[in-house]
C-alpha cells in the first residue's frame, strides 16, 4: 500500500509541460500531488522524507500505443497456449513495464481487462491502463487472424474463433455488427475504442495500401464511443483510409506512415492526433519475407511522416507497438530515444509526458483515472520518476531505466528506489 503522505526534499523539477525546470520539494498525500514549494515544507509526524539529492524528478513515463498482452506473447502464443499462460506473461510484463519507468499505457489491443483490474486494485504492480479491449476488424481485415479454413459468419450467431474467443479480436462486418462490437468493449470497460480502419504488417489477408471498414461503419464506431463520453482510435497507414477515418469521426490515427501531404494538412485542420511510433528494421521481427517487406515499406516511411506532421503541427502522441516478440519488450524505452533525430530534448520529454496525456483525457467520463496526469503540479497524481542525470541535458538516460532511474512512483505508491 502507498504510504499516506510523502515528502521529497531537493528535486530539480521538469513538470512535464515547461522548458523551464526548477529545483523544489514536493509533498505527496493520498496519491495526489498536494505541494510544491522551494521552501521548507511542514509535514505530519508520520511522513516518509526522501532526499532528492539534487537529481531530476519528472512526470512518470506515458506509451500511447502499448500492448500489455500481445507485447508479451508470440503469435504461436496467442493462437495456442493456454489462456492462464499467456495471462501470466502479460502479468509479468506489466510489472516490467512499470519497472522500466512508465505509471501509464494506453493499450492498443487485447484482453487486458482483468489485469488493469488487478493493477486498479494493487493486487499486482503494473501501469494505469487505458484499455481498448478486442481490436475490431472486418472480415480479411488487419485483426482477422482465423485459419483459411474457418467459414465467415454472420457477426454473433455461431461459434466465436480463438482470437475472438480470448478477447484478442472481434471480427465485425455492417454497421449494427460494428456497433455492437463497439459497444460490448465499452460494456467490458474500454476507456476508448479501436479500430483497424487500413492493411497492416503482422496480418495474412491484407495489404498496407487496404482502405478497410465503410466510412459508415467506421461511424457507428464512433457514434457509440461518443454516446458514452469516448472516441476512437484506428490504425492505417495509407491517406486514402486516413481521411475516411478522419471524416468519420475518428479524434486519433495510430500510426500513419505512408500519409501524404494533403491528408496531414486535412489531420491538422480537423484537429486530429497522430499517435506515432518511430519504427526501425529491428523493433519487430515477423515469420514471412511478406511480412518484413511490408514492415520495410513501414519503417522507410517513418522520416517523412514526422517531418509532414512537424510542418503542419499536427498534435503528435508518441508509443512503441512492439508486438508477438517478448524478447523484445525491454527495449521499450528505446522508441524514446528514436525520437532525437526529429526533436529536442524538452519536445520528447513533453510529448512523452504531458502530451500523451492530452491524447488519453479523450476518453472523458471512460477514464478510470480523472484528474491530471503526465505533469507535476499541485492536485495532480503523484506519478513521477527520479533520474540520476538531467533528461533535459541528455535524454539518453532513458535508455537504461535500471540504471538511471532511482525512484519510480505511481499514486503516491514508490515501486522503486535506490537513492
Amino acid at each position: 500500500m502507498a504510504n499516506s503522505s510523502i515528502l521529497i526534499n531537493d528535486v530539480l523539477v521538469f513538470n512535464g509541460c515547461n522548458k523551464d525546470v526548477f529545483r523544489a520539494n514536493i509533498f505527496v498525500e493520498d496519491s495526489l500531488i498536494r505541494k510544491i514549494s522551494e521552501q521548507d515544507i511542514i509535514v505530519p509526524e508520520d511522513t516518509l522524507i526522501i532526499d532528492g539529492k539534487g537529481k531530476f524528478l519528472m512526470p512518470g513515463l506515458i506509451d500511447a500505443h502499448w500492448h500489455t498482452f500481445m507485447s508479451s506473447n508470440t503469435m504461436i502464443d496467442l493462437l495456442t497456449a493456454d489462456s492462464a499462460y499467456t495471462q501470466i506473461k502479460a502479468i509479468k510484463e506489466a510489472e516490467n513495464t512499470l519497472l522500466r519507468g512508465f505509471t501509464t499505457v494506453r493499450d492498443a489491443g487485447g484482453p487486458v481487462f482483468g489485469i488493469k483490474r488487478a493493477i486498479d486494485e494493487q493486487i499486482l504492480p503494473g501501469p494505469r491502463i487505458y484499455p481498448c479491449g478486442a481490436i475490431i476488424s472486418q472480415t480479411g481485415g488487419h485483426g482477422d487472424f482465423r485459419a483459411v479454413y474457418e467459414e465467415p459468419r454472420p457477426f454473433d450467431c455461431c461459434k466465436l474463433s480463438h482470437t475472438e474467443e480470448i478477447g484478442a479480436a472481434i471480427i465485425a462486418d455492417g454497421v449494427d455488427a460494428v456497433t455492437v462490437a463497439a459497444r460490448n468493449n465499452i460494456r467490458l470497460g474500454a476507456s476508448q475504442i479501436k479500430l483497424m480502419t487500413g492493411g497492416g504488417v503482422a496480418s495474412l489477408y491484407d495489404q498496407l495500401e487496404d482502405t478497410q471498414f465503410f466510412e459508415e461503419e467506421i461511424r457507428a464506431a464512433v457514434k457509440a464511443a461518443e454516446d458514452v463520453g469516448t472516441y476512437v482510435m484506428v490504425h492505417v497507414y495509407v491517406p486514402r483510409a486516413i481521411k475516411r477515418a478522419v471524416l468519420a469521426g475518428v479524434k486519433s490515427i495510430e500510426h500513419g506512415h505512408l500519409i501524404d501531404e494533403p491528408t496531414m494538412e486535412f489531420m491538422a485542420q480537423k484537429g486530429t492526433w497522430l499517435s506515432m511510433q518511430p519504427f526501425t528494421y529491428n523493433d519487430n521481427q515477423y515469420p514471412s519475407k511478406a511480412q518484413q517487406d511490408k514492415h520495410k515499406i513501414v519503417v522507410d516511411g517513418t522520416d517523412h511522416t514526422y517531418n509532414l506532421a512537424k510542418k503542419y503541427q499536427v498534435k503528435l502522441a508518441w508509443g512503441t507497438d512492439l508486438l508477438f516478440n517478448p524478447m523484445n519488450t525491454k527495449n521499450q524505452n528505446q522508441g524514446i530515444l528514436k525520437l532525437q533525430k526529429w526533436f529536442t530534448n524538452y519536445e520528447i520529454l513533453r510529448m512523452i509526458t504531458y502530451d500523451n496525456a492530452q491524447l488519453l483525457s479523450l476518453s472523458g467520463s471512460r477514464n478510470s483515472y480523472p484528474g491530471k496526469l503526465g505533469i507535476i503540479e499541485e492536485n495532480a497524481w503523484a506519478d513521477m520518476i527520479i533520474l540520476d542525470g538531467n533528461a533535459m541535458d541528455n535524454i539518453d538516460l532513458l535508455g537504461d531505466p535500471g540504471k538511471n532511474i532511482l525512484l519510480i512512483m505511481k499514486g503516491g505508491e514508490i515501486f522503486k528506489n535506490i537513492l
